[in-house]
């Protein structure tokens, strides 16, 4: 089997890996892909965006299976675009990628499946969503509608700081260009979008599962840590790590949140017309009064995906297969996991999640080093004159695999220290707050 992986960052990287480990893959290719990737297969330089340029890529391999890992080149219709040319592709259509390409069409999707979710209200524009929130009365949420790299939502603690909220997603739509109805990002006239939600306690888990658009089989949860700095402070990132399994997450209670949430989406989206092929990761406050969705999203985590499929035991593309397949999860086995624990701690250039410095050259400890309990997956680099160089935000993902979460996060944290490049920061508390908890 041949397989063309779209994507270029440290999620795709895990994905090839995973993939190439199935004795039936016989080639890995990666669009347009990044170092680590190439010493998977061969790389092609087409953009995530380029759905013409991915048909044509996948025209010209002609692949067994094509596998999408970001959530832009769904949302833009690649699936669709890729199985109207013939070819078989792991991920959900446009339509039901609106899951996470707005929030809007998530949360009423949700309403009418009768799916826990926090309290809210949609906004066709910044004035009315920022009158709103100074008449809020507490602390809320402010998300702007659309797809932006896990960086659209801000947790206010007054409504004066919701306000500020609305204000800063605007300028940044605008200043990306978000407010484009390619993401589903915004009403009429072009305006961005805004969704203000009651605040929920708790804490947070992310959660997977796989569909052929009928059938679900559950991954192992992961929790993700998306502040910037030690201690849950600081900006929004896209993730600077992750463990997985969860260790307060019983098995009872990921049943539940199967059986409450995740099936009941993708039954309501194929009633509705627009079946989910896929990966939908849903985004999860695990309140006192039960599992509460906080968003969903079209295809597997960034981070999570480092930490999750390093304990899969289950050939990883004998679940792709089985999912692009219709009804090809009907009667299938539950998937299996190794009875071990994964970090994940993800090294970032200077200045993110804000405006970074690239182009440091990076020193990788040998695979020898690594052993077989850690693992680098690349996400944000490049080579430049036959040498490494950072070339992105979140530069490489370090993973490791203990028997426990404490011995998996002292693992990786040892390797984190072999690599060095200039400015690099990480945060020294990811899985901290898991293995205290379980």
């Amino acid at each position: 089997m041949r397989v063309l992986v779209i994507g270029s960052g440290g999620r795709e990287h895990a994905m090839c890996w995973a993939l190439a480990k199935g004795p039936e893959v016989q080639a890995i290719y990666a669009a347009p892909g990044n170092p680590g990737m190439a010493e998977l297969g061969r790389t092609f330089p087409v953009r995530v965006d380029d759905v013409a340029g991915i048909v044509r890529c996948a025209d010209e391999l002609a692949p067994d299976l094509v596998v999408i890992g970001p959530e832009t080149p769904l949302a833009l219709g690649v699936v669709d675009a890729l199985m109207a040319a013939g070819h078989r592709a792991f991920g959900p259509s446009a339509a039901a990628s609106r899951i996470e390409s707005s929030k809007a069409f998530a949360k009423a999707v949700m309403d009418r499946a009768g799916v826990p979710t926090a309290g809210y209200q949609v906004f066709d524009n910044a004035d009315a969503a920022r009158a709103a929130a100074l008449e809020w009365g507490g602390p809320l949420v402010v998300k702007l509608d659309g797809l932006a790299a896990g960086k659209g939502v801000i947790v206010a603690d007054s409504p004066e700081g919701g306000a500020q909220a609305v204000d800063e997603l605007a300028a940044g739509a605008v200043a990306a260009g978000a407010a484009t109805g390619a993401s589903g990002a915004t009403a009429d006239g072009g305006q961005p979008r805004f969704i203000l939600e009651e605040r929920l306690s708790g804490y947070e888990v992310s959660v997977f599962a796989v569909s052929d658009g009928l059938n679900i089989r559950m991954l192992i949860p992961a929790q993700d840590h998306k502040r910037a700095f030690d201690g849950d402070v600081g900006p929004n990132t896209g993730g600077m790590g992750a463990v997985a399994p969860v260790p307060s997450l019983t098995a009872k209670q990921l049943h539940e949140v199967a059986d409450t949430i995740m099936a009941p989406i993708i039954g309501q989206l194929a009633d509705e017309g627009s079946p989910f092929t896929g990966v939908l990761f849903a985004g999860l406050m695990m309140t006192e009064h039960g599992p509460k969705v906080l968003e969903f999203n079209c295809r597997l985590g960034d981070p999570e995906t480092q930490a999750v499929l390093p304990l899969l035991r289950t050939p990883f593309v004998e679940v792709v297969d089985a999912a692009c397949q219709p009804g090809g999860l009907t009667g299938a086995a539950e998937i299996e996991f190794e009875p071990a624990a994964a970090a994940c701690v993800v090294m970032a250039a200077p200045g993110y999640p804000g405006r970074v410095t690239s182009g440091q050259e990076i020193t990788l400890p040998s695979r020898a080093a690594l052993g077989d309990d850690a693992t680098v997956f690349h996400a944000g680099t490049a080579m430049k004159y036959g040498k490494l160089v950072a070339a992105g935000g979140r530069v490489v993902a370090v993973t490791s695999v203990g028997s426990d979460l404490a011995a998996a996060r002292r693992r990786a944290y040892e390797v984190v220290e072999q690599i060095k490049f200039d400015g690099a920061h990480y945060r020294r508390d990811i899985g901290a707050r898991a293995d205290a908890r379980g």
